[in-house]
């Protein structure tokens, strides 16, 4: 199979160069797991729809039981990954996956995590094609991403932070990675506080895998009801540790204010109708949902540390101590006491993203990574010829 599709390529390659310099035409195929297609879906929806309007063949592997919602606009050819779910057939998956990539004829692929790093790393050995690779993480000192030295053109980051700790990580790489922010959509008005006298919503969006991250921030919203503060609260996200998040706040008397909710698709409504986006601890992956309370014009409170680019203080967000509950709750009552205050706090974020954070830039920079990535393979084709 390697052989016949190497062939393929290079016969291809070598018939454009023949006709002069290399192919500016790309056609991408995408590798995403259930989590990127789950958490980073606004990102992903942005990306393949970009690629549609420059009437670009996309290819999507993911999979089967990804939800892909609204996420896939028409023309993109979805390749679910394994075909087969049982693990003994993990060959025959891999054989089949390779044979619908074949048939699809990508120029380049692009691995959107570093959990299917493996598979972009074997991929392009046996598709005989150069890859790019995004890493949303911040990663760990003994960890492994497992990067082709020779197959890897580029280590895509979202941010500063993340470019950091690879560059610390993986020194050997630092002159591959670039930095391409997500893009959004800022709203033209603001969200937050927009009638006075109605009653506030605040929402976070966090996992629920250890009921100790909401802690101090229960605390903190129980003190801020027993002064008389009126609000309504929700929490989106699922997780191991969500029956006893419950517990914990039918214990401090929240229940009556407080309204869990799983995860969704129509992220972008629920956060637009909340007045307050709350990041209770430090993510230590980049965080969509906040970029996207920014976007829509919530006043933002949230905690330093991990990849918190996001976060500058008094410009883009209110910034608390994630373990000290009085911090906590000193931030919120400085947005529900200066509400005029807090929309120029969002509109300032707005702002923010508007100059860093445009569709229309990661697009161009996108193209920019597929094609040079392609470019090279074309010339070093041409030069071992």
């Amino acid at each position: 199979m390697k052989l016949f599709l190497g062939s393929w390529m290079n016969e291809e390659l070598d018939k454009t160069a023949v006709e002069g310099g290399t192919s500016k035409s790309v056609r991408p195929a995408l590798i995403a797991s259930s989590k990127t297609v789950s958490e980073y879906s606004m990102y992903l929806e942005r990306l393949l729809v970009g690629l549609a309007d420059e009437s670009i063949s996309t290819a999507l592997v993911c999979p089967a039981g990804s939800e892909l919602g609204f996420v896939v606009p028409p023309g993109v050819e979805v390749i679910h990954h394994p075909a087969f779910e049982l693990p003994l057939l993990w060959r025959q998956s891999r054989r089949k996956l390779v044979e619908n990539l074949v048939n699809f004829k990508p120029s380049v692929l692009h691995c959107l995590c570093e959990s299917e790093a493996p598979l972009a790393r074997w991929l392009a050995w046996e598709l005989d094609l150069r890859y790019v690779l995004s890493v949303n993480s911040l990663q760990k000192r003994f960890g492994r991403l497992f990067i082709s030295s020779s197959r890897c053109a580029k280590i895509i980051v979202p941010a500063k932070s993340i470019a950091a700790n690879i560059s610390e990580v993986y020194p050997q790489f630092c002159g591959r990675i670039e930095q391409i922010n997500m893009g959004t959509f800022a709203e033209e008005t603001v969200g937050c506080f927009r009638e006075g006298g109605q009653l506030v919503s605040m929402v976070t969006a966090h996992p629920l895998n250890d009921e100790r991250d909401f802690e101090n921030l229960f605390n903190a919203v129980k003190h801020l009801a027993i002064d008389r503060y009126e609000f309504m609260f929700v929490i989106t996200g699922e997780g191991s540790a969500e029956r006893r998040v419950r517990k914990m706040l039918v214990s401090l008397g929240l229940s009556p204010i407080v309204t869990m909710v799983p995860r969704m698709e129509l992220w972008r409504s629920v956060l637009a109708a909340g007045d307050i986006f709350i990041q209770p601890v430090a993510s230590f992956s980049f965080n969509p949902l906040l970029l996207e309370a920014m976007s829509v014009g919530a006043a933002v409170a949230s905690c330093k540390g991990g990849v918190d680019d996001l976060i500058i203080e008094d410009k883009t967000a209110v910034v608390f101590k994630a373990d000290d509950e009085l911090s906590i709750r000193r931030s919120l009552q400085r947005l529900f006491d200066s509400q005029e205050w807090a929309r120029e706090l969002a509109k300032s974020a707005q702002d923010y993203l508007r100059k860093n954070y445009k569709v229309s830039k990661m697009m161009s920079s996108m193209l920019r990574i597929y094609r040079e990535a392609q470019e090279k393979y074309v010339a070093s084709t041409v030069d071992n010829d």
